[in-house]
């Protein structure tokens, strides 16, 4: 193909873009996948999106949502214009002019990437891959992917990257729950494989946020393991020294408010049960497996990684301490855990440290019952099949456990009423400071 014709096919992309008569395909319809689509449908974008689960894509066609923090109506109101289609349909990808996948990349149990769902999503794209198309890879992955595992396969149509069909990567930066920053106000790192890549993936998503061009896929990759693994090396900072100011009789939390009125040079961090969610203790080990082909050792990151997947260990000993102190044993106890979510007020359970708690308490021989009125009933993850629903909290409830701890500082709990009516409170995200009366009742953790 020529370069007149190459320039056609990318001028007539950015055409369709600018007009918004690009029609957007988005691959993956979770924390990450639907939202984007709502951001697009709501600048007049048509979205058609795609997911393997039929139950999620019969809850839109019913305007329906499944994530709590993402309102049914914003749903609906796409549904309604006709601006939203979704599909377990994959052969549909055809129909799309920019795809945008958004598959979850987790960890294997050896801390490995597992990199099965791109894999298959790629190989479904090339078979329908035509002339003219975007494909832009948001799931988060080692620096390389997209060039090593993604350009050979769509390379296999006998298709011309940056000629035929173009390829980019832009990092998702969702941030589940966040009401202030959303897909419209955060802004976008891009990198294309080549220049006509990167300039129609940038005009994409300038007409949503702001977009960051950057020279390479690989720069794009590495920035989104760059912020997640400075997340992480942080948090396992101060998870060691709250271990540490314990032992000192130091509140770590008012150090940190103290240190956060320095202007300049200091970040605040939080310390807590460990790390959840998908990106912070997933992220920084696809950046270590990557640095073993270059024979290169990241020490930060491992230490880190050692560091916050131990925190739910030394919530067990705070609560084993506790209990003896109250004359009890963790063997035969009844213990209920507050919140099962990763953080506050959402309903996204995935690598939650309260799943470790749970187990490790129900290994040691105690009763174990949880509370989240996010989450009314456990999932089945990779690594846990708890079958438990979400036990209501009363007063009798809360008399009758040996210990309460507390994992998840969600906005619906009434700490103080907590508190007045527990026997013992393991007290992990400091919701109680300020509450009065009933320090003897409480451990930090």
């Amino acid at each position: 193909m020529n370069q007149e014709n190459k320039g056609a096919i990318a001028s007539k992309l950015l055409e369709m873009i600018e007009q918004r008569t690009a029609r957007i395909g988005i691959i993956g319809l979770g924390y990450v996948g639907l939202p984007l689509a709502i951001h697009f449908g709501e600048k007049g974008f048509h979205v058609i999106g795609f997911d393997l689960d039929s139950r999620k894509i019969d809850k839109i066609l019913h305007g329906e949502s499944y994530i709590k923090h993402i309102p049914a109506d914003q749903i609906k109101k796409m549904a309604d214009a006709k601006q939203l289609d979704v599909t377990i349909d994959f052969s549909r990808l055809s129909e799309a002019d920019c795809i945008l996948i958004c598959v979850p990349t987790p960890l294997s149990d050896k801390m490995e990437p597992d990199l099965s769902y791109l894999l298959q999503t790629t190989e479904t794209i090339a078979n329908n891959l035509r002339r003219g198309q975007l494909i832009v890879l948001e799931s988060t992955t080692y620096p390389g992917t997209t060039q090593e595992m993604l350009l050979p396969q769509l390379s296999s149509t006998n298709m011309k990257v940056g000629q035929d069909f173009f390829l980019a990567f832009s990092p998702e930066r969702e941030d589940p729950g966040n009401k202030k920053f959303t897909a419209t106000n955060i802004p976008k790192v891009v990198g294309g494989v080549t220049n006509d890549c990167l300039e129609t993936a940038t005009a994409l998503y300038n007409s949503i946020t702001r977009s960051v061009p950057v020279s390479s896929t690989q720069a794009a990759e590495l920035t989104k393991l760059l912020e997640n693994t400075f997340r992480s090396v942080n948090i396992a900072l101060v998870n060691e020294l709250k271990i540490l100011a314990h032992k000192m009789g130091i509140d770590l939390f008012e150090v940190i408010d103290a240190a956060s009125t320095k202007p300049f040079g200091y970040t605040p961090f939080y310390p807590g049960p460990g790390l959840g969610g998908h990106c912070i203790p997933i992220d920084p080990f696809y950046l270590a497996w990557k640095a073993k082909e270059y024979d290169f050792s990241t020490r930060f990151i491992q230490l880190a990684g050692e560091i916050n997947v131990s925190m739910p260990y030394y919530v067990i000993e705070k609560t084993v301490e506790a209990l003896n102190k109250n004359k009890k044993s963790l063997n035969g106890s009844s213990i209920l855990i507050l919140g099962i979510a990763y953080k506050k007020d959402v309903d996204d359970d995935r690598e939650s440290p309260g799943y470790a708690i749970m187990k490790m308490l129900l290994e040691k021989g105690a009763t174990v019952n949880y509370n989240d009125p996010w989450i009314p009933k456990l999932h089945t993850t990779r690594k846990y099949n708890f079958q438990m629903e979400s036990t209501p909290i009363t007063r009798e409830i809360l008399a009758e456990m040996d210990a309460v701890i507390i994992v998840t500082d969600h906005s619906d709990y009434d700490f103080a009423e907590i508190v007045k009516h527990s026997n013992l409170i393991i007290d992990t995200r400091n919701a109680t400071k300020g509450i009065k009366g009933a320090n003897e009742k409480i451990v930090m953790a």
